[in-house]
């Protein structure tokens, strides 16, 4: 008979609801996997700055005949007499360890521009596991462009 002008939720209805929003939070993060997503995302910004890499280096064979020797460090600007190729060279979204940009050149005619990727289901990455360069990190895996 109290109960007829008493309104509101009773704690046990309060107590199923939480239990209903941390279950489905929990389930929520587990499917996103934030800390996946994000090795998705640097390893994505690892591959469109190679190949930024490579489009500067192939205005400067245009110029020059030949690769350069070697790139300016990362985060300089990549500039030769007049020419400017790149404001800014891109660094590794880390940039330490194993997880910076490499650039070998043969004889400059021919070049690699490679960086170690994070995840590993990338299905991008090369095709054999690269441990002499990519060791000690994630994972031994890595994406190379070479000249066209």
């Amino acid at each position: 008979m109290f109960r007829k002008n008493k309104r509101g939720f009773t704690l046990i209805e309060i107590l199923v609801v939480i239990a209903l929003i941390s279950t489905l939070g929990t389930v929520i993060i587990v499917i996103i996997n934030p800390v996946q997503q994000l090795k998705k995302a640097r390893d994505a910004q690892r591959k469109s700055d190679l190949r930024q890499i490579q489009a500067a280096l192939e205005l400067y064979r245009a110029d020059n005949a030949a690769y350069p020797a070697a790139l300016p460090a990362c985060g300089g600007i990549w500039k030769v007499g007049t020419s400017t190729y790149i404001q800014k060279v891109p660094c590794d979204p880390k940039n330490t360890g194993q997880y910076t940009y490499r650039y070998v050149v043969t004889v400059g005619t021919t070049y690699t521009l490679t960086s170690c990727l994070e995840n590993v289901s990338d299905i991008q990455k090369d095709t054999s596991n690269n441990a002499t360069y990519c060791s000690g990190g994630t994972t031994n895996w890595s994406y190379t462009l070479n000249n066209p």
